[in-house]
């Protein structure tokens, strides 16, 4: 790695967050920026944390280690206060190990069924974590809150997008435009705050 180009690799192998990864990074130069997708014999740790700030660290430091790269990690899902703070780190698995976005999504809206307005509160949550080879450097965290809707809207997003109303918009993550959603969302909030601290390590 030359002195003044940082070499990053994004800790993941989910090819929406690779690109929301990849789109505000990219901004921000001179970073190289790869994924786990450029070492297809890596294999990643088990995420046995209890919080997304334990999950990111594991991530992070092992990618970091087993790589020999500088790596960010993050970990992010869906809190519902009134399901007890549910989906939370399950949020990937919700409706089991195999499920796919729709399968919890479809959970989410069944469990919820009976909620009024005011326990349709929700906010996603991120943190991103920064190692280098020999330890971990930081974590950063971002929130965005929101509402659950009744039912999926829009076409695009992923996750629990299709349901989730930010506050001071009508529509739902899925149906806002694309450069809407990055510039007001958890992860976003997380990596402006990631990237101020690659400034002062590598400006």
């Amino acid at each position: 790695m030359r002195k003044n180009t940082l070499q990053l690799v994004i800790a993941s192998k989910n090819v929406h967050k690779i690109r929301e990864f990849k789109e505000i990074l990219s901004k921000q130069s001179p970073i190289d920026i790869l994924s786990l997708m450029d070492f297809p014999d890596y294999v990643p740790p088990e995420e046995t944390g209890q919080t997304f700030r334990e999950n990111a660290i594991i991530k992070a430091e092992h990618a970091a280690k087993i790589l020999n790269h500088w790596v960010v990690s993050d970990d992010s899902g869906l809190v519902v206060p009134a399901l007890n703070g549910s989906p939370g780190v399950y949020s990937a698995r919700f409706a089991g190990e195999q499920s796919t976005d729709k399968d919890n999504r479809k959970k989410l809206l069944q469990n919820m069924q009976e909620f009024d307005d005011e326990k349709r509160q929700a906010y996603y949550q991120c943190v991103i974590a920064l190692a280098s080879p020999d330890s971990l450097i930081k974590c950063f965290e971002g929130t965005c809150e929101g509402t659950i809707s009744r039912e999926e809207k829009g076409g695009g997003g992923f996750g629990y997008d299709p349901l989730f109303i930010k506050h001071s918009y009508n529509k739902t993550f899925a149906e806002l435009e694309h450069s809407i959603k990055n510039r007001v969302s958890h992860r976003r909030k997380a990596l402006d705050k990631l990237m101020l601290h690659l400034e002062t390590l590598f400006r």
